[in-house]
C-alpha cells in the first residue's frame, strides 16, 4: 500500500505545515527556507507521478493522495500570503474556490464513470501558481529585484489561468456527459 510514490506524496503532505510555520515566524531567512521547503515539495510532485508511472506503481491511494497533498500544498500556502498580506485575498478566494469546484466535479464524474485526468491547462495553471508562490515567498529584495512584484503577477496570471482552466474542464466534463447520456438512449 505505502509505495515509494505514495511515500513521496506523503512527503509533501508533511512539508506543508513546515511551509506554514516558516511563513507564521517570518524573517528574511525563514521566507527562503519556506521556498526552499516549497521547491522541494513542488519537486515530489513530478517525482511521484514519474515513479508511479515508471515503476508501475499506480495505486488507488496514491490517485487519492496526490491531488489531495497539491491542493493542501497550494491552498494552504497562499492563505498563509494572505494572512502576511502579501496577497490579494479575493484572487486567493478565487483559486481556492476553483480547486474546490473542480475537485467536486471530478467527484460527479467519476459517478458518472467520465475520467477527467488534468489537462494542458490545468498543469499550466499549476506551474502559474508555483511561479507565483515562490517569489512571493521569499517576499523581499534579492540582487535587486522586487521578488513581491515579480510573484504577484504571475499570480494574476495563475488566477486567469485557474478560471480558464475550470472552465475548460465544465465543457469536457458536458460534452463527455451527453455523449454517454445521448448514447444510452439510443440516439
Amino acid at each position: 500500500m505505502l509505495t515509494l510514490a505514495t511515500k513521496i506524496t506523503l512527503l509533501r503532505i508533511f512539508l506543508v505545515p513546515l511551509v506554514v510555520l516558516l511563513l507564521y515566524f517570518e524573517s528574511p531567512t525563514n521566507c527562503v527556507l519556506a521556498a526552499v521547503a516549497f521547491a522541494v515539495a513542488g519537486i515530489t510532485d513530478w517525482m511521484d507521478g514519474y515513479v508511479a508511472r515508471h515503476q508501475h506503481m499506480v495505486t488507488n491511494m496514491g490517485k487519492f493522495l496526490d491531488p489531495l497533498a497539491d491542493k493542501l500544498l497550494i491552498c494552504a500556502v497562499l492563505i498563509m500570503l494572505v494572512n502576511l498580506d502579501w496577497a490579494p485575498a479575493w484572487v486567493v478566494i478565487i483559486i481556492v474556490c476553483r480547486e474546490l469546484v473542480i475537485t467536486g466535479l471530478r467527484t460527479i464524474a467519476i459517478d458518472e464513470g467520465i475520467v477527467m485526468a488534468a489537462d494542458r491547462y490545468g498543469k499550466l495553471k499549476t506551474c502559474l501558481q508555483i511561479g507565483a508562490i515562490l517569489p512571493l515567498t521569499i517576499h523581499y529584495e534579492v540582487l535587486g529585484i522586487n521578488m513581491h512584484l515579480i510573484g504577484t503577477v504571475v499570480l494574476y496570471l495563475s488566477m486567469l489561468m485557474a478560471i480558464f482552466s475550470c472552465g475548460n474542464y465544465f465543457m469536457y466534463f458536458y460534452r463527455e456527459f451527453q455523449k454517454k447520456h445521448a448514447g444510452g438512449q439510443g440516439a
